[in-house]
């Protein structure tokens, strides 16, 4: 069976051998494998890679960006207002500031695989998506 899980419980529940495969989206996936989602996405798949458990990236060849070049992703910050305060009200005291990125970047060696509509992209990363889309 499939079930959908919020994410922040989803290393407790590798932890108790419920989750036996992940599956993400990805907004971005770079030439080297790294892949660019929505903030979350790299704890879950740290906590697959410690709990032993495959961790899938479903995405359309429309999000493969051959740049190689990991630090050339700019990561969206942002407003800081949305994590200090509740309907419009803040409750963080006045001299406390916030970070609050948007997307995380997962390494392709905590990546099994990358499911595509032109197939499925397994390791080593790199190379084979050179080799597919390249």
């Amino acid at each position: 069976p499939v079930r959908v899980i919020c994410d922040s419980a989803a290393a407790q529940l590798m932890a108790q051998g419920v989750v036996d495969k992940v599956v993400v989206g990805a907004d971005r996936v770079l030439g080297t494998g790294h892949v660019t989602n929505k903030i979350g996405t790299l704890p879950i798949a740290l906590g697959a890679k410690f709990y032993g458990v495959p961790f899938y990236v479903a995405a359309p060849v429309s999000t493969l960006d051959l740049v190689t070049d990991v630090s050339r992703v700019v990561i969206e910050e942002r407003d800081q207002r949305e994590v200090l305060s509740v309907g419009g009200r803040r409750f963080a005291p006045r001299n406390v500031g916030a970070l609050n990125p948007a997307f995380d970047i997962t390494p392709p060696e905590l990546v099994s695989g990358i499911v595509t509509d032109r197939g499925v992209v397994r390791q080593p990363l790199a190379e084979n998506i050179r080799a597919m889309f390249g």
